[in-house]
């Protein structure tokens, strides 16, 4: 009964901006640890983003960093990715992944591709 749903993907130019969002259910959102993830054809899939339960701290990928903010609202059970200034280097289907406080178990949402191309 653990979903992770992710959505906002999209085609969007070079520069441009995306949000992606993902809805989580059935875990402990509160106390989960969040993260995105992205994977590019022929390429291992990378850590993009990271944040604590609280949204006290945060980390960011070198690639990504002054471009991306990772952020949750944990009365809406929803993380968040905001994309600025879009490069075609950034094209990769994006994965919400959340790390369980107690267990430690890794969920898994089904991705939500991004194209930035002209």
């Amino acid at each position: 009964q653990v979903q992770l749903v992710e959505s906002g993907g999209g085609l969007v130019q070079p520069g441009g901006s995306l949000r992606l969002s993902c809805a989580a259910s059935g875990f402990a959102f509160s106390t989960a640890a969040m993260n995105w993830y992205r994977q590019a054809p022929g390429k291992e899939r990378e850590l993009v983003a990271g944040i604590i339960s609280t949204g006290g701290s945060t980390n960011y990928a070198d690639s990504v960093k002054g471009r991306f903010t990772i952020s949750r609202d944990n009365a809406k059970n929803t993380v968040y990715l905001q994309m600025d200034s879009l490069k075609p280097e950034d094209t990769a289907v994006y994965f919400c992944n959340a790390v369980g406080w107690i267990s430690r178990a890794n969920y898994w949402g089904q991705g939500t591709q991004v194209t930035v191309s002209s």
